[in-house]
């Protein structure tokens, strides 16, 4: 009867080990390449980011290697300087998630807190700044920042 019982909760503890570990694996998995897409009609064709790239070659404009927390921010803009590797983050359009980019006349006049909200304008304010930023401090024209650069030709 007492091994019976032990060998139950050696089962238990097992199936709990194995959850736990998969749901720490869970969070670890980040592909070398993120489709940045969005749940909305793309004019442009869809940016293939090479986030490992950036985590492991690139640099900032500093010439330092690039941290989570330079692309990852919080609701407020801040960036997410604890995140790590493993860490799960939320898609770029769970929050910026209006479809398309406000820009011109439509953008004109409105708060830069409203503009954000858009998918596109959040994405290229944050990239192309980077990028920006990278080619003054370097003196270069390395980064890209114009829209065949990133954006594949879409097929036809």
């Amino acid at each position: 009867m007492k091994s019976a019982k032990l060998w139950t909760v050696l089962a238990a503890v097992g199936a709990a080990t194995m959850f736990l570990a998969a749901g720490l694996y869970a969070g670890t998995t980040m592909p070398d390449t993120v489709k940045m897409e969005a749940p909305y009609k793309h004019t442009k064709g869809i940016v293939e980011f090479s986030h490992q790239k950036h985590v492991t070659e690139y640099k900032n404009a500093k010439g330092e290697a690039i941290t989570c927390g330079e692309c990852h921010h919080d609701d407020q803009g801040k960036p997410l300087a604890d995140l790590k590797e493993g860490d799960d983050v939320h898609k770029c359009f769970e929050c910026h998630n209006k479809p398309g980019e406000l820009k011109g006349k439509k953008a004109k006049g409105k708060p830069a807190s409203e503009v954000i909200l858009y998918h596109a304008n959040a994405l290229h304010g944050n990239c192309i700044g980077c990028h920006k930023d990278y080619d003054k401090a370097n003196k270069t024209k390395a980064a890209p920042k114009t829209c065949t650069k990133c954006h594949p030709r879409a097929k036809k």
